[in-house]
């Protein structure tokens, strides 16, 4: 909802400063097209801020850490991150809730008796997700000092993790 909420601003904002531009005498100095490009430059530095600024610190788990690190003193053992991420990382920001409420308020799922379904447009933006990270983003990346392809195949995952994933399923 923050990125939504964001992106709300940012247009509001726009056409409050176009409304602006448009009728005051001070701004007859620009012409038709330069009043359009300072909208549309308007929008793109609304949304390049949306995604940049309260999105990114909303979804980031690097900001996070670092967020712990600091609360903790400066240090912690590395071999405690599983149990933060996993006890107060998901209990903190209600990581399940607020993205499911974002997802059906965006319209990419919806939820009945208890069971989360994805809708035509959820279906294709998973498709372009998938498509872009399998097509697009590094094969390997550096975890631990090894570079490795682990994280990137996730149907690898899947094939492991059959039996628990079918006990998922909505009947």
């Amino acid at each position: 909802m923050i990125f939504y909420s964001a992106i709300f601003d940012g247009v509001l904002a726009t056409i409050i400063t176009s409304l602006v531009l448009w009728f005051k005498e001070y701004f007859k100095v620009f012409s038709f097209f330069e009043k359009i490009q300072i909208f549309i430059i308007c929008l793109l530095i609304g949304y390049s801020f949306a995604i940049s600024v309260p999105t990114v610190i909303d979804r980031s788990l690097s900001f996070y850490i670092l967020e712990k690190i600091q609360e903790r003193g400066g240090g912690i053992k590395k071999s405690s991150f599983q149990e933060i991420f996993s006890k107060e990382y998901m209990a903190e920001h209600q990581l399940v809730e607020v993205r499911l409420t974002e997802q059906v308020v965006s319209g990419t799922i919806i939820i009945e008796n208890g069971c989360v379904k994805i809708t035509k447009l959820g279906k294709t933006l998973s498709f372009i997700s998938k498509y872009f990270r399998k097509h697009f983003l590094a094969k390997k990346r550096l975890l631990s000092g090894q570079y490795t392809d682990e994280l990137i195949e996730i149907s690898k995952f899947n094939f492991i993790e059959n039996k628990r994933i079918e006990s998922y399923k909505c009947k």
